[in-house]
């Protein structure tokens, strides 16, 4: 394993966040430099930010660029701001729910706090709160891989889909957290990783930060995961999620379902990894999360070149909804959780915390 330290998928820089454009990935390693509400939004929107855990890291910091850019000079002009930056921030993706999370905890923050006298300590509370989120996901992830590393400690052949590392949070990952933690213990360790159409995390994201880590990665067409599974040639598949319902159903990057069934069917495990800041414990089950529909051009078109014909539709949901009946396993930085899930889900939540 590459033991150089890794360029930060996000960071700030004091009056500004830095971010790694994602879009362009991997064929150049490219920078954003977000001062505007603006460009945080378009960056969440266009995929240059990605990954629940990022994105609450990244929203509760634009908050603070927001406040930044708006300049009120009195408090309750400030009250004022943050209650628009809830919703512009907030509502920027509607899935991940870690993004409306960050967001309420870093604005509910500044605006409980009773020492806030002017706006010049409004902007550091929110400041201070913002930059905890960001610390307390990198606890998270180093947890996570310590607890799935020793859950998989007989999988050398691991399966992924859509990218669940350092380029999705505020640290080393969530699945791919289990890979890293495996791999700086000198333990082999193999992933595929699925391509993950139509925008190809996988291809482009995971076999991209694996590669640069020293880690052996082999990209699988997203429709022959199941083949390989099938035959033996996988010994667990791990998944990070976007939201995960209070009994266990998972939201992920579409195409999950398919491989979730799939290890079901040959008997191994399918496993989540994710924080208890990804659990929502307002929604009861998967059927109750809003799906985002996203552009059919990103279905249509690989760059500037059209695939399809011109008379045939897209359909282009973002996520799917894995039943907590396929998942051996959830593993999070409150530990390792079993069916059933209503019960351990809820245990984590008031041992953790979380947005529920």
């Amino acid at each position: 394993m590459n033991e150089s330290k890794p360029t930060p998928t996000l960071r700030w820089t004091g009056d500004s966040i830095e971010i790694i454009d994602q879009t362009r990935l991997p064929a150049e390693l490219a920078f954003i430099s977000v001062r505007d509400v603006a460009t945080a939004v378009d960056a969440i929107g266009r995929l240059a930010i990605r990954g629940a855990p990022a994105l609450g890291a990244f929203g509760a910091l634009a908050v603070v660029v927001g406040f930044d850019e708006a300049g009120a000079n009195s408090l309750p002009e400030a009250r004022a701001v943050l209650e628009r930056l809830r919703t512009q921030v907030g509502n920027a993706r509607p899935t991940a729910v870690n993004l409306r999370w960050a967001v309420d905890r870093t604005i509910d923050a500044a605006l409980a706090e009773p020492g806030v006298a002017n706006v010049a300590q409004m902007r550091r509370r929110l400041l201070d709160e913002a930059l905890a989120v960001g610390a307390e996901d990198a606890l998270a992830c180093a947890e996570i891989g310590r607890l799935g590393r020793v859950l998989l400690a007989d999988a050398t052949v691991i399966a992924t889909h859509c990218n669940a590392g350092r380029l999705a949070t505020a640290g080393m990952g969530t699945a791919l957290a289990v890979v890293y933690a495996k791999a700086a213990a000198g333990e082999p360790v193999r992933v595929l990783a699925a391509e993950t159409r139509p925008l190809l995390q996988g291809a482009r994201l995971t076999a991209w930060e694996l590669a640069d880590a020293g880690i052996d990665v082999s990209v699988v067409a997203d429709g022959a995961m199941a083949s390989l599974i099938a035959r033996g040639e996988v010994d667990a598949v791990i998944v990070g999620a976007d939201r995960i319902a209070a009994n266990g159903d998972t939201a992920n990057k579409v195409g999950t379902y398919a491989h979730a069934l799939a290890a079901a069917d040959a008997g191994i495990g399918f496993y989540v990894a994710a924080p208890t800041t990804t659990i929502d414990a307002a929604v009861p089950s998967g059927e109750c999360i809003v799906i985002e529909q996203r552009d059919p051009d990103e279905v249509h078109r690989a760059g500037s070149s059209r695939l399809t014909p011109a008379g045939a539709d897209a359909v282009n949901p973002a996520f799917d909804v894995t039943p907590a009946r396929l998942i051996a396993a959830i593993i999070t930085d409150a530990g390792v959780l079993q069916p059933p899930y209503n019960h351990s889900i809820a245990r984590a939540l008031a041992a953790a915390g979380g947005p529920g």
